[in-house]
């Protein structure tokens, strides 16, 4: 971001450099006129290019970013499913275990009475 800031800043600079420049050179009004008209033209070409390469590299990085995000989504996923799956496991091996024990718990306390 400071580039670009700085970038900013050098195209401004320059156009301000040209333009009193441009007014205070001792030239016809025809003359001035034609190189403030020039100086614009080729500010403007600066800034469109500028501008361009910005927006390149913004893609760029929206791309790269919207694929680390798939990424991160696709092994969350994963990871989910893994987990629901031992979830899953071990609320089967619970249950098998606690339907498999012996009721032996009421016995002694029948016995005892």
């Amino acid at each position: 971001m400071a580039k670009g800031n700085l970038a900013i800043g050098a195209v401004i600079g320059a156009i301000a450099g040209f333009v009193s420049g441009v007014l205070l050179a001792p030239k016809s009004g025809k003359e001035t006129r034609q190189e403030i008209k020039d100086g614009a033209n080729k500010a403007k070409d600066v800034t469109v290019e500028k501008a361009e390469e910005l927006k390149g590299k913004a893609t760029k990085i929206a791309n790269d970013v919207s694929d680390k995000a798939k990424d991160v989504a696709g092994d969350v996923e994963a990871k989910a499913r893994e987990l629901k799956g031992r979830a899953e496991r071990a609320v089967e091996s619970a249950q098998k275990g606690f339907n498999d024990k012996p009721k032996t718990a009421n016995t002694t306390k029948n016995s005892k009475k």
